[in-house]
């Protein structure tokens, strides 16, 4: 039997603890619930027409809120039941499932989880290689406004190291790989790294606002 795609484990992962939270909990987006986190995920894979206004400014971006709002009133086990559902057209290519996709889930599963006391997570190697595979794809992008220092990332407790930005002096980012990317995308308050180097360097990281 093949094995289940690491997308498919985070989507099944994200849906049992969206439910086990109720739709009321907090989430790291203040003031976003688990219901409106619920809300986002459906309406970015199953809404064609409002979906990309979530990464657009302006008159999109005020539709899609709109629509994220109506969905947010739905019966929340219908919200979560549309989330665990495979996804189809464009979200169903693999290269958007292992990279954009599988980002989205783990980072909005630990907005929900790290609000609600649940600390960090032991992924298997499999998830461990995907999710370390995605910072090295993303990090370019994701720490663009750092100034001031250079930049590499460390997955903790191995050999990997890859170098994200260049100039001196140098900062190093150390952690498993999911950490890694909580940190990458803007949840440095929650992120279990350690930021090492020179002075300069750790206090660019420290100053610099990381995400999309």
């Amino acid at each position: 039997m093949a094995e289940m795609p690491v997308d498919s484990i985070e989507r099944a992962q994200l849906c049992d603890t969206l439910n086990e939270l109720g739709p009321d909990a907090p989430t790291l987006l203040q003031p976003w619930t688990t219901r409106d986190l619920a809300a986002h995920l459906a309406l970015r894979e199953h809404d064609s027409l409002a979906g990309p206004g979530l990464l657009l400014p302006g008159p999109w971006g005020r539709f899609a809120e709109r629509r994220q709002a109506a969905l947010a009133r739905r019966d929340f086990s219908w919200l979560v039941a549309s989330i665990r559902s495979e996804p189809q057209g464009f979200f169903n290519f693999r290269w958007v499932r292992r990279f954009p996709s599988l980002n989205e889930l783990f980072v909005h599963h630990e907005d929900a989880r790290r609000a609600n006391g649940r600390g960090p997570r032991t992924n298997d190697q499999m998830m461990d290689e995907a999710l370390w595979a995605n910072v090295c794809r993303s990090s370019w992008f994701l720490t663009r406004r750092l100034r001031g220092a250079g930049l590499e990332l460390h997955w903790a407790e191995t050999m990997q190291t890859v170098p994200m930005r260049r100039g001196g002096p140098a900062a190093r980012i150390t952690g498993p790989p999911g950490e890694l990317l909580l940190y990458l995308f803007g949840r440095q308050q929650v992120a279990r790294v350690e930021v090492s180097g020179p002075a300069a360097a750790v206090e660019a990281v420290h100053r610099a606002t990381f995400g999309m």
